[in-house]
């Protein structure tokens, strides 16, 4: 679970959080878990390449400029190559929005795709909802 503050930019011409800037949000929460949590979980490998190669969004209700939003994320799906992290944002107790991405390991230098590591897996197995 992450809460992420929202920004007064974040607000589109109606007040409300803008379609695009779910995607920022969603981007935060995926970054705490891939950077933050693996790094305290001695894992770094997450920030020497990986890539975004599929969002998909549900707009489930606007969300008004207020208190900090709350995402829940987990792995929907986990193979050698790919995972796919899904997500829910919540206004208060209210689901908002619901999210998948599928996250590709990249090789910077080689420029190119990669496998997900044995250490990788193991960070990611628990996020894993079966």
């Amino acid at each position: 679970m992450y809460h992420c503050p929202l920004r007064w930019s974040d607000l589109d011409a109606y007040g409300h959080v803008n379609n695009a800037r779910f995607l920022t949000l969603y981007e935060e929460a995926r970054v705490a878990m891939m950077f933050v949590n693996a790094r305290e979980a001695g894992l770094t490998s997450f920030e020497e390449g990986i890539v975004v190669a599929r969002h998909e969004v549900d707009y489930l209700r606007p969300v008004d400029y207020g208190d900090p939003v709350r995402i829940e994320l987990w792995i929907d799906e986990m193979r050698p190559s790919r995972f796919t992290i899904a997500y829910e944002l919540f206004d208060g107790d209210l689901l908002a929005s619901r999210a998948k991405s599928v996250l590709v390991p990249y090789d910077l230098v080689r420029q190119r795709p990669r496998r997900l590591t044995e250490q990788e897996q193991a960070f990611l197995k628990p996020w894993l909802k079966t």
